[in-house]
């Protein structure tokens, strides 16, 4: 018989010690690979949502709601910004009136303020609508109107703010606005709130890539305001009609000699038709002009020799001569209409057809509605202003006969436009050009 004495085999605890510590590491390996799969899981999550994420942040930036447009400001460095590159956008064409009194002109490259395409671009990024910097938005314009004159049909084109879904360089899905279920921003109604009084977006409409706003345009029209009084319009009408058809308009123009080589144009239409209005029995005119492009003060100089035609010191026949370069090289010296009446009316585009929403209609309607009221009313304190002048019986008879001798002498001043000085031709300016060129160039 063997008796114990109470000790336990130190082998058995090692084996126990040994089948425990496998045990834990197989579960730590499986809980390994559970905690993998689970992060493999997420990140894909991550991956199909981002979009989504962005379109969140995308809204807080641009509103077109009914409220004011909501901006969130995004300091230099911030971590939550988004890259430009990751934003969606879409190239866009867009239908700008404005009102030009106030502006010098609507190019910012002049660097004189105010301009309209500075205030564009103010309001662009006031609703974060612009991505990155003009640059980057491969901006394009249809035209360059000097200071004063308006338009209710400019066009400008580049890559805005979208909802879309679809990758940048997909121009099919740009151009049918595939959004997803969410509409596309109201450009309309956003940028209207951001703007001044005499600036309007009037439409937008999807374009293709390739799309510029002043190559892509193939007719531009334009319309001349003025009052009839004493004018001959048949007379004008005859001598409008004469620049249809392809010409060579360099003596109805300023040269940019620099820019401009070819200063043939193509006038397609030409009109001189009264208006619906009147003020004290004188009727409102119009010139309306169309050509697929036009020259630098063109318009202005054709209005010009016109009026003079109207007023009968020109003949009809001048047209004929200054269209002709041969015979007449150099342009007459004469001064330019007044750039005030001045319209670009429309600008015309194949397979562009500009849109609205009917709020963004509604409230253009409102807005030009009011402002054609506030001119009108300003037009009725002249009028008052003209009703306190002294009445023309306080007027001594010997003044009254010196301002109708005066005026009978500027009209017998008029010198005719071929017996003028004239400027230095285009082949002159390109002469004294060349050697400044040369100057920059060893400098």
């Amino acid at each position: 018989m063997t008796i114990s004495d109470g000790k336990s085999d130190p082998s058995g605890d090692d084996r126990d010690s040994e089948i425990a510590k496998e045990t834990e590491l197989v579960f730590l390996r499986n809980r390994v690979k559970e905690l993998e799969a689970e992060n493999a899981e997420l990140l894909s999550q991550v991956s199909s949502c981002q979009c989504q994420q962005m379109e969140v942040k995308h809204d807080w930036s641009v509103s077109d709601s009914s409220s004011l447009v909501r901006r969130r400001r995004v300091r230099k460095g911030d971590k939550n910004s988004i890259p430009s590159h990751l934003i969606s956008k879409r190239y866009v064409a867009l239908k700008i009136m404005y009102f030009g009194k106030r502006f010098y002109g609507f190019s910012a490259e002049a660097q004189m303020e105010p301009s309209i395409e500075s205030e564009v671009f103010k309001a662009l990024e006031r609703t974060r609508l612009l991505v990155g910097d003009k640059k980057d938005s491969c901006y394009s314009r249809c035209g360059r109107t000097d200071k004063g004159v308006s338009s209710t049909g400019q066009v400008i084109a580049l890559f805005l703010r979208s909802r879309l879904k679809s990758p940048p360089g997909d121009s099919k899905a740009q151009v049918n606005g595939k959004t997803g279920e969410r509409p596309e921003y109201d450009y309309v109604r956003v940028l209207n709130r951001a703007l001044p009084d005499d600036i309007r977006v009037i439409g937008w409409s999807p374009a293709p890539v390739d799309f510029h706003a002043r190559f892509s345009c193939y007719a531009r029209e334009y319309k001349y305001f003025f009052w009839r009084q004493n004018l001959n319009l048949s007379a004008m009408d005859i001598a409008g009609k004469k620049f249809i058809g392809e010409h060579d308009f360099r003596n109805f123009c300023k040269m940019d000699v620099a820019n401009v080589h070819c200063y043939t144009r193509r006038v397609t239409f030409f009109e001189v038709s009264p208006c619906q209005n009147s003020h004290e029995g004188d009727q409102l005119c119009t010139f309306t002009m169309r050509g697929s492009a036009f020259l630098w003060h063109q318009i202005r100089c054709m209005v010009a020799v016109l009026f003079m035609i109207g007023q009968g010191v020109e003949s009809v026949d001048v047209i004929d001569t200054l269209l002709d370069t041969k015979k007449t090289p150099r342009k007459p010296q004469y001064l330019l209409a007044s750039e005030i009446p001045l319209v670009l009316r429309t600008c015309e585009f194949e397979n562009v057809d500009f849109i609205c929403s009917p709020g963004a209609a509604e409230s253009l309607r409102s807005h030009f509605k009011n402002e054609s009221l506030t001119y009108q009313l300003e037009s009725v304190i002249y009028q008052e202003a003209l009703r306190n002048c002294l009445p023309l019986s306080n007027v001594s008879t010997e003044e009254s006969s010196c301002n109708d001798i005066e005026k009978k002498k500027k009209r017998a001043e008029h010198v005719p436009l071929l017996s003028r000085p004239t400027e230095p031709s285009y082949e002159e300016r390109a002469a004294k050009l060349k050697p400044r060129k040369q100057e920059t160039c060893h400098v």
